[in-house]
């Protein structure tokens, strides 16, 4: 590896979901319109948690920040995509590819972190109900949140520190619709052995962490269920897991059959079209998870609004 930052290029060119200029408008269409549903979706949730005492527990706590860290996740990809549609271009900079990839690195990585932490939540709810106020007060909560920030900073800084070391060629193309990590270290004309062993060890952890943390909460509610002799009071627990679940299964769901379409096909344009799927599709359908399946998001946000109907 050279001593130093020897990049030969100031931008990179981001081939796309498609080339075909007669799809360009779609495309452009279904991402502008996902983008304002994600977006405003999110925020209606955190509006809907931030205005309702009701609400004020550790469990919209962190489904307020995952609201926040959705619109930032899906922001770090898709603006840069409608740009470069609406201006017939491909370019990103050197350091705006960068700035992609490390953002993107830390928002995803929250997203999985977050999902860990309201399994947690959901653990202590149901198999420790007694303890749930002493054991999930604000400071652990806060600390819990801050403590995920933390980690996925340095990961994602040690990343982009690494990745200023290589040497890419000029014309550089990228096929895929942004600047991920994986692909950016494919095209690179120095060394990429260290670079890779961080990314693989990075990944196994805080990819292999977080579920297992989920997989272990989840097996203990499940258990604490089956002891419980009530009917209603099962139906009552689980159907606080409910939403979680769903949001759980459809952020792994898309993110392992990425890995694993890219696994067996090699072909980075049907990577890049299932890539759509955890980073735009999934931080979308968050927020309907969470008011169509929870009956406190509901009334939340039928309070909220006959407010604002009165105020008119």
């Amino acid at each position: 590896m050279a001593a130093g930052n020897h990049t030969q290029v100031s931008e990179f060119l981001l081939l796309g979901l498609s080339e075909d200029p007669e799809l360009q408008p779609l495309l452009f269409g279904l991402l502008l319109s996902t983008y304002l549903v994600t977006v405003l979706g999110n925020l209606l949730i955190i509006l809907i948690i931030s205005s309702d005492s009701h609400l004020h527990t550790p469990m919209y706590f962190f489904l307020s920040n995952l609201s926040f860290v959705d619109i930032c996740f899906t922001s770090t990809t898709v603006p840069k995509m409608l740009v470069n549609i609406q201006a017939e271009s491909k370019d990103i900079s050197y350091i705006g590819c960068f700035t992609q990839v490390y953002f993107f690195m830390i928002f995803a990585g929250l997203d999985g972190f977050l999902l860990t932490v309201m399994a947690y939540d959901r653990f202590v709810a149901i198999c420790h109900p007694l303890h749930y106020t002493v054991i999930m007060n604000p400071r652990l909560c806060v600390l819990l949140v801050l403590m995920c920030w933390f980690i996925i900073f340095w990961v994602s800084l040690l990343h982009i520190l690494l990745l200023r070391w290589l040497t890419f060629c000029i014309g550089t193309e990228i096929p895929h619709f942004f600047c991920e990590l994986a692909q950016v270290l494919k095209l690179a004309c120095s060394d990429t052995l260290i670079n890779n062993i961080v990314l693989y060890v990075a990944t196994a952890l805080l990819g292999a962490f977080p579920l297992v943390g989920i997989l272990f909460s989840y097996s203990h509610i499940v258990s604490s269920l089956m002891r419980m002799s009530s009917a209603e009071g099962k139906y009552k627990a689980f159907s606080t897991c409910g939403s979680h679940l769903s949001a759980v299964s459809l952020y792994y769901g898309t993110s392992l059959g990425v890995y694993f379409s890219s696994a067996v096909t090699h072909s980075s344009h049907r990577n890049s079209i299932a890539s759509v799927m955890y980073t735009v599709v999934t931080p979308m359908l968050n927020p309907f998870i969470y008011s169509l399946r929870n009956k406190d998001v509901k009334g939340a946000l039928g309070r909220l609004l006959r407010e604002a109907s009165s105020c008119l």
